[in-house]
């Protein structure tokens, strides 16, 4: 093989190092700085994206605490409303029955007043038709008529006895 023979070989060497040298200073000069430039920006963009990423992570968890603690204050506001209406409903429920009572009391009282007025009324009317009755006889016994002054006075007279016997 012609390539392996010494005076060949040595001169292909000095070319292939030659040609190399030259390709890496094209490629430096050239390709170098546009695949660098490429890589920078890749890198810098990646970069921005997980700062952006770290930015988010963090506002995500700031805005998490914030809605738990809302959530939390929520839950409070609702366990002191529910205190309150269960208070109103306890203090609606005393007031009801207080007045309740009260109007059976009120009830009460005036049934028991309403009963002492007929039971008067009753009285009254019995001694009224007592005093009549008690005339009449009286008149059909005498066999004379009285005069109003006389039956009202004869009148008190069976009234206060009617009370005395009543009173024993």
């Amino acid at each position: 093989m012609p390539q392996f023979e010494s005076h060949f070989f040595s001169s292909l060497i000095f070319w292939e190092v030659v040609s190399f040298g030259i390709l890496l200073f094209i490629l430096y000069k050239y390709a170098f700085p546009g695949i660098l430039s490429v890589l920078e920006e890749r890198e810098k963009k990646i970069k921005d994206s997980l700062d952006q990423a770290e930015r988010h992570r963090s506002e995500a968890e700031s805005r998490l605490k914030d809605y738990e603690a809302k959530l939390s204050a929520a839950g409070r506001e609702a366990e002191a409303i529910l205190a309150a209406a269960k208070e109103r409903a306890q203090r609606l429920l005393d007031e009801n029955e207080q007045r309740l009572t009260a109007d059976a009391e009120r009830i009460k009282g005036d049934t028991t007043r309403e009963i002492e007025q007929e039971r008067r009324k009753a009285l009254q009317d019995i001694r009224t038709q007592t005093t009549e009755l008690a005339l009449m006889v009286a008149e059909k016994v005498v066999q004379r008529s009285l005069t109003e002054a006389d039956q009202r006075k004869f009148a008190d007279e069976a009234l206060e006895a009617l009370s005395r016997s009543q009173q024993r």
